[in-house]
């Protein structure tokens, strides 16, 4: 059966197949805000501007060094997370002890720098970005034809997210970063360098929001506002998930995802809007979000 009660199954499923790559990219772009949040109190605004920074590293590194795209997938987000290390010790560890508001005008000021020096070099015209051969091609599920990138993207999204997760909550470093967090003197007096731990945790969102930067450069066009696309729905899911969970962020994006792509069959004009109504449906009921803590 193709229709039960007037709905085309196969189209609907290719909606929610569309809006899991999508939610993908959430999962990912919303666990390293996540981290920064949870972590160092920063709500960052640039990490949008990362994001498309980690698509142009790889277009440079392609254009100017001729490496492939394996090698930009490594390499842009170690870039990019050296980049981040760099504005925290210079620049961002100046506002830990202000309050939030400062941190979001700060890193909403890098973010309009950031963008505005990558439109004045390449423009505001949408750069295109072919996968690599290894990952052309399509995977016939029946009800539509999946490229096998955005099934590739999927996975290694997965993954990252689950690995990120357990080295932050189960391992030896993810409670000394907890506890940096908590009590930062305390923390340096038993022998733990606070600096570096908080230094490290800023440069590994920074990489993950360049990450998310090279997965989407084949599936969407590259520019310098690609990164003010999404970073607004990326908000919505850490705020729906709850500001500095991890595992909230990460199960939230890939619903969130699944949603649109359910709202774009039934109802394609609600698809950019669900995400916020949802945002305030839940702040109305559970202001510090689904898997958040009260402050």
């Amino acid at each position: 059966m193709t229709q039960i009660l007037g709905i085309s199954l196969p189209g609907l499923m290719s909606q929610l197949t569309v809006g899991l790559v999508n939610g993908a990219f959430y999962a990912l772009l919303s666990m390293g805000l996540a981290i920064i949040f949870g972590l160092l109190g920063i709500v960052n605004f640039a990490h949008g501007a990362l994001y498309m920074l980690g698509a142009f590293c790889t277009l440079v590194l392609l254009e100017y060094t001729g490496l492939n795209f394996w090698w930009s997938l490594a390499l842009a987000p170690i870039i990019v997370g050296l980049f981040g290390a760099v504005l925290e010790r210079t620049v961002i560890r100046r506002i830990y002890n202000l309050d939030h508001v400062y941190g979001m005008l700060l890193t909403y000021g890098l973010s309009l720098i950031f963008t505005s020096v990558v439109r004045f070099r390449y423009g505001s015209t949408g750069l295109n970005f072919d996968p690599p051969e290894a990952l052309s091609g399509v995977i016939d599920l029946g009800f539509m034809f999946l490229p096998v990138y955005r099934a590739w993207v999927i996975v290694l999204s997965l993954i990252v997210c689950l690995i990120t997760w357990l080295v932050v909550e189960k391992t030896r470093l993810g409670s000394y970063l907890r506890a940096a967090t908590e009590n930062p003197r305390v923390t340096q007096a038993l022998g733990v360098n606070v600096p570096f731990l908080v230094t490290l945790t800023f440069a590994f969102g920074a990489g993950l929001a360049a990450l998310g930067g090279v997965l989407a450069a084949p599936v969407q066009q590259i520019s310098p506002l690609m990164g003010d696309l999404i970073i607004i729905s990326v908000f919505a899911v850490v705020v729906i998930g709850g500001f500095g969970s991890i595992a909230g962020s990460i199960i939230t994006g890939l619903c969130l995802g699944l949603i649109e792509g359910l709202t774009k069959y039934f109802y394609a004009p609600a698809s950019n809007t669900v995400v916020f109504i949802i945002m305030i449906l839940v702040l109305a009921i559970r202001p510090y979000g689904l898997f958040g803590k009260p402050r």
